[in-house]
């Protein structure tokens, strides 16, 4: 490959969103009948890791029905912007355009048929080639400097030059993946604020060590959870299935509430955890039932109000009550505190799994500083942010895949029209961001395919 340190576009990140990315420009290019240098550059030896462990293994695509309410962060009205320029049936065109036929399963996910997370990486690796795209991995990028009009991107591995770059980074979740955060910091050298606290969302709560939960490991049942501020105030709920492990509580319903307990503890808030686990009928009427029947013992109550065993009697003795006594002879204290174990158990929460567990990061560039028809940056023209590492994290079950998808394809179309710009003649070698002099091209370690 000729020149092969200089590109039009290089995309940092072969993740959903940077895949998105390249494989929308390089079709939009062909389309047009133009011819682009596009690369994309990851610092992973195997690049889209996070691909292959969403979903447990199967990769959750996205949902059957996705708009601007299931996110966070930015607007709903910037949201939907970017969200309506390609929607879910956009997805499953794009998937099945690349042999990747998708599967609904109950609740609205829609997963690869093959339940392989890896077909989905493989097929976007491809489709990225065969739109034309090169693929330079390991290849870190750890700054972006902005040199007479264009873009010097330098790592341990080398340093390049590009007309458009694109941050597609992701956030701080699953560093492991690569997604450690230095894009963000990357986005803060380059002008860009950082809407925060960055957090951890969608990560499993730890309890603390002596809540009676913990004992519970491997039960699961479906249930209300409420975050709740310091005074009292509901700040968030989310319903879903709730799973007691051996650390604390899991689930989706819990994953959902998780950003909204992080991102409100660190703006100072001492809120607290609350879950409802009977979340069919309110407090008023699951009394009511119990008034009715006066004969029956709480726990056979609440395994007929749809709880297991072990939880039934758990929950009784969190709230001093015989399991097997006939409600008649309980006292009014005791039926109160029966009603509140069942269906507003405050737990102590005590922290989360932090970055290295969470599915997401709450946090990231707002939406306000990038023109949300092109997904370019208003402050540094040339510069394109999608996925992750915007201020946008949605609930789980394959919204943030949905969000990947869309924010890569409108920075692809729009990076696609740009044409190939004229290369400067002469040295094309690019200095440092210390100025020290020219820089050498690709990495020995680096592979471009």
């Amino acid at each position: 490959m000729p020149d092969a340190d200089e590109f039009d576009v290089a995309i940092v990140g072969a993740g959903a969103a940077g895949l998105a990315t390249a494989i929308a420009a390089g079709r939009e290019v062909a389309r047009r009948g133009a011819s682009q240098r596009i690369v994309v550059v990851d610092g992973a030896g195997r690049p889209g890791r996070k691909i292959l462990v969403s979903g447990g293994g199967r990769c959750n695509v996205t949902h059957d029905v996705v708009d601007e309410t299931s996110f966070h962060g930015s607007t709903p009205a910037a949201i939907r912007k970017v969200l309506r320029r390609f929607g879910v049936e956009d997805a499953i065109a794009l998937f099945h355009g690349l042999g990747v036929e998708l599967v609904r399963e109950e609740g609205g996910k829609l997963f690869p048929a093959s339940g392989r997370a890896r077909d989905v990486l493989e097929a976007l690796l491809a489709g990225a080639r065969s739109a034309g795209a090169s693929l330079l991995h390991p290849f870190r990028v750890e700054s972006v400097v902005p040199v007479d009009g264009r873009f010097a991107l330098q790592g341990p591995q080398g340093r390049l030059r590009a007309t458009r770059v694109v941050l597609a980074t992701g956030g701080r979740s699953l560093p492991g993946t690569g997604s450690d955060g230095h894009g963000l910091e990357i986005a803060r050298t380059l002008g860009h604020s950082v809407a925060g606290p960055v957090v951890p969302a969608l990560v499993p709560l730890v309890l603390d060590a002596g809540c009676f939960l913990r004992e519970l490991a491997g039960i699961s049942a479906p249930a209300r959870v409420l975050v709740l501020g310091a005074s009292g105030r509901r700040l968030a709920s989310a319903e879903g299935s709730v799973l007691c492990t051996h650390f604390g509580l899991s689930g989706p319903a819990i994953l959902d509430a998780s950003r909204h307990l992080a991102m409100a503890r660190a703006a100072g808030d001492a809120c607290s955890l609350a879950v409802d686990w009977l979340p069919r009928r309110t407090a008023a009427e699951w009394e009511a039932a119990i008034l009715a029947r006066p004969g029956i013992g709480p726990g056979r109550f609440l395994r007929e109000a749809g709880l297991v065993e072990r939880l039934a009697d758990a929950l009784c003795r969190h709230a001093g009550v015989d399991p097997s006594r006939p409600m008649h002879d309980l006292p009014r204290e005791r039926r109160r505190a029966l009603l509140a174990s069942a269906t507003a158990l405050v737990v102590p929460v005590v922290g989360d799994r932090g970055f290295s567990h969470a599915e997401v990061t709450a946090g990231g560039v707002p939406l306000a500083e990038i023109r949300l028809e092109t997904m370019e940056s208003r402050l540094r023209p040339g510069l394109h942010l999608v996925g992750e590492i915007c201020d946008v994290d949605g609930r789980i079950g394959g919204y943030n895949f949905q969000w990947a998808w869309a924010s890569g394809h409108v920075a692809g179309i729009a990076l696609g029209g740009q044409g190939a710009i004229p290369r400067a003649t002469g040295d094309r070698r690019v200095a440092d961001d210390a100025g020290h002099g020219a820089g050498h091209g690709l990495g020995p370690r680096a592979k471009i395919s």
